[in-house]
């Protein structure tokens, strides 16, 4: 067997590996890459004859880790993408919202060219159009959680929740020993089974983005208790989230400061779970009298979306979650949110007079409509720039948090004069302790764990303290690195 490392290897984006193991080639998510300086490997064609890849597995939908699929389509690739059932609905969602966005940022950025009589890093077109979007989502099936799903007669695939966002999931890849006949010769791809595994000793566990225990709305992760190897996030690999107050304790605090200088707080979100969480603390707080009834602006049509989405696919939902809307109670609607769907309804909420909340994509301020609410409000020291997840290395969202005067957004240097706030605890990933409780789960020692998906000093540090801990082989591979795997 050999693993590749596509993306995701000494960064925090990217995500895209490629196994290859007795007469299976498989890739395991395939995701954009958005940091500034890996942004050009979006543009690589990729290094695989993918029309002999059997499928493409995705462990969730955020951009990172599926953004780049009808690129691969375009190039050639022709096999199922395989998802969780609730991930196939959000991926769905995501590629049409992603290509859209680029159509919209490039024809920015033509315009902006042409007046100013240069031209840009990056080519000034889509990486993919709707049309290629169109393409691409007839090859996506759902499958089961915790059930076996058949690539073909060398290869399953079991998906296990992670507890990053609605339907998000770890890989596990099973694969048959060497000289063991084929099985399930009749079942299609991407059929699920209640199959006998013993034909099948070697796992490779994928984690994708491994979540929190204990947060709202979906599950905590699934425990695994065997492995020969693991494939490891490790966005918070080097630090433990901070004790601070809680999630509605913070927000109440950043709320009230901005609304009593008369400004606006103005919050880059993820359309996909930090957007359905920031909705669901603020309905609690509003609920509970402890913020006062301003205008709340969920500006993205994705957003919305992705908030009929939940209300679909319950079955990911948490028993607290199910409680709340057994009792005719709603998790992501209260009388003062507003959905914005159109550009115009969008302009209108920045020409809006006193205190209010806008909630915009993207997360990281590399893409879409925040960048204009920023450039509006970025200047008002009434206001309030607050961070609800990761800001990756070479991300506008990071450069705000670090903290400089000066930011250029839309090719113009803007001064920052709000308030730059970040909530502490609400990420949807596991810290440095989370990822470690999770591996102390596993009942022997795999053969050997890879840290991917995080900053080279994350990852290098979650290595570390898994050698010290556990005694076992630790990798961090770098970008397009190849290792052999044993399968015996």
């Amino acid at each position: 067997m050999k693993l590749q490392f596509l993306g995701g290897a000494r960064q925090v984006t990217g995500s895209q590996y490629y196994l290859e193991a007795d007469g299976a080639r498989v890739l395991v998510d395939c995701g954009m890459h958005q940091e500034r300086e890996h942004l050009a490997r979006n543009w690589d064609k990729s290094p695989l004859q993918l029309r002999d890849v059997d499928a493409l597995l995705l462990t969730h939908a955020h951009v990172d880790h599926c953004g780049l699929a009808p690129k691969l389509v375009g190039e050639g690739f022709r096999g199922p993408i395989i998802t969780t059932s609730a991930s196939a609905d959000l991926v769905e969602l995501v590629l049409r919202d992603s290509a859209h966005i680029q159509a919209e940022d490039a024809a920015f950025k033509r315009k902006r060219h042409r007046k100013e009589g240069r031209r840009g890093r990056y080519p000034v077109k889509p990486l993919y159009t709707p049309r290629d979007v169109e393409r691409t989502l007839p090859l996506l099936q759902a499958a089961p959680y915790d059930r076996p799903t058949r690539i073909n007669d060398h290869l399953h695939a079991v998906f296990h929740d992670a507890g990053h966002i609605l339907g998000s999931a770890m890989v596990e890849l099973r694969v048959r020993k060497k000289g063991t006949g084929p099985i399930c010769r009749n079942g299609p791809s991407g059929a699920s089974h209640k199959l006998d595994l013993s034909p099948f000793p070697a796992r490779i566990v994928f984690t994708g983005d491994l979540g929190q225990w204990d947060r709202p709305i979906v599950r905590d992760p699934t425990i695994l208790a065997e492995a020969d190897y693991i494939v490891m996030e490790s966005t918070y690999g080097d630090r433990l989230h901070e004790n601070h107050d809680s999630v509605e304790s913070q927000l109440e605090k950043v709320v009230l400061e901005t609304v009593g200088d008369g400004g606006k707080v103005v919050v880059p979100i993820f359309a996909i779970e930090r957007a359905q969480e920031l909705i669901y603390y603020l309905n609690r707080l509003l609920h509970a009298g402890r913020i006062p009834e301003i205008p709340v602006f969920l500006d993205s049509p994705m957003a919305a979306d992705v908030n009929e989405i939940f209300r679909r696919h319950r079955e990911c939902f948490d028993a607290e979650a199910e409680e709340i809307v057994a009792a005719g109670e709603s998790l992501l609607k209260f009388p003062s949110l507003h959905v914005c769907r159109t550009v115009k309804e969008s302009m209108a909420i920045n020409a809006l007079k006193g205190p209010a909340v806008i909630m915009s994509t993207s997360g990281m301020c590399t893409a879409g409509r925040i960048k204009h609410h920023l450039v509006h409000h970025i200047g008002n020291p009434a206001c309030t720039v607050l961070f609800v997840g990761y800001q990756p290395r070479g991300t506008l969202g990071r450069q705000i948090l670090d903290g400089p005067r000066q930011v250029r957004i839309h090719g113009v240097s803007r001064k920052v004069r709000a308030r730059v706030r970040q909530i502490q605890g609400i990420s949807g990933h596991a810290d440095r302790a989370g990822l470690l409780k999770w591996l102390g789960h596993f009942q022997r020692p795999p053969r050997r764990v890879f840290i991917t998906h995080g900053e080279p000093e994350a990852s290098e540090s979650l290595a570390e303290a898994v050698r010290n801990q556990f005694g076992w082989d630790v990798h961090v591979p770098e970008y397009r690195e190849t290792v052999q795997l044993d399968s015996e």
